[in-house]
């Protein structure tokens, strides 16, 4: 399960954030442990270099792109193989949108198509039901439905 995403800038200001499963009074402990991991670890680093980080069965991937601090945080099935995935579908999603060379001022230009990416990475799943015709043959139908926060 992908518990947390969010977008900083590199003063440690909160962009974006989505969480999912994760209880209100403990968002402000995983915000400022966040940003606290990337102030200490992105200065430096190049764009787009994978940092990892884990405690117990929950695993943080994190990134710079630009002036744009992104972390994924995932537990169970979404180890830090998995999140490394998502943190690329979302780096290259965030590129699309807002162009060369991402500054935080493009990124927060163009704030609600970049929202609309990170829904559609992250929080869309495809659920399927099915409908048995008979003891050889189930017709499964997929439907996308919003993950509620």
């Amino acid at each position: 399960m992908i518990l947390a995403v969010l977008f900083a800038n590199t003063d440690g200001n909160i962009l974006i954030e989505r969480f999912h499963g994760v209880p209100a009074e403990e968002r402000l402990h995983w915000r400022s442990f966040l940003v606290k991991l990337g102030t200490e670890n992105l200065k430096g680093a190049k764009n787009e270099e994978l940092f990892v980080a884990s405690h117990k069965s929950v695993y943080v991937v994190y990134t710079i792109l630009g002036d744009v601090c992104i972390y994924v945080v995932g537990k169970d099935e979404y180890d830090e193989l998995a999140l490394a995935e998502v943190i690329f579908a979302i780096t290259s999603a965030v590129k699309d949108v807002c162009k060369s060379p991402l500054t935080e001022r493009h990124f927060l230009d163009r704030y609600g198509k970049v929202c609309l990416c990170l829904d559609e990475i992250v929080w869309k799943t495809c659920s399927f039901t099915g409908e048995k015709i008979n003891d050889n043959v189930t017709v499964l139908y997929g439907r996308r439905s919003h993950l509620k926060l």
